[in-house]
């Protein structure tokens, strides 16, 4: 016989619940199909040029701080389904204690991508723009930031119109 605590049923309700007020939401494609359109445009240009992997960690660190589930499901799967291993998936959020995981590229767009997602916080730094422009040329530079702008937008379209973790709705 299976006994249930009043929290393990408090738990099932809350998903319960979320799984509802998400179905009662817009659905942005349906809705407003240009912008969102335009928000995929954005999006397949931001990534032009730059590597898979580093596009993957942007966006996982953008969505860890954005607490961003559906974002962050999504590219933790396409960051394995390209390669990327398990212990720098894990290390991602703490990457500043653990930077002999990551590249110094790797690291100064991850400082970028912080510093842009929490841009209310203090702006964009100096140093850190600084170190990003080192590590980049224009060109990619210009791509990183796009990219962290746009994971910023989806970030804010799943989270405002109840996207689930684990219902990766995209085609394909």
């Amino acid at each position: 016989m299976t006994t249930h605590t009043i929290t393990d049923i408090a738990h099932v309700t809350s998903a319960i619940n979320a799984a509802d007020a998400a179905r009662t939401r817009l659905d942005l494609a349906r809705s407003a199909p240009k912008v969102f359109r335009a928000v995929v445009g954005f999006d397949a240009a931001s990534r032009e040029g730059l590597d898979p992997a580093l596009v993957e960690l942007i966006q996982i660190r953008a969505s860890h701080l954005n607490h961003c589930a559906y974002c962050l499901h999504m590219h933790t799967n396409d960051a394995r389904k390209a390669g990327e291993s398990e212990d720098r998936l894990h290390m991602v959020a703490v990457w500043r204690e653990a930077r002999h995981f990551f590249t110094p590229k790797e690291q100064a767009a991850l400082a970028l991508t912080e510093a842009v997602t929490l841009v209310a916080d203090g702006g964009v730094p100096d140093t850190v723009y600084a170190e990003a422009a080192a590590q980049f040329d224009d060109q990619e530079l210009a791509h990183v930031l796009a990219l962290i702008l746009t994971i910023n937008t989806w970030n804010r379209i799943a989270l405002s119109t109840g996207k689930v973790a684990g219902t990766d709705e995209r085609k394909g």
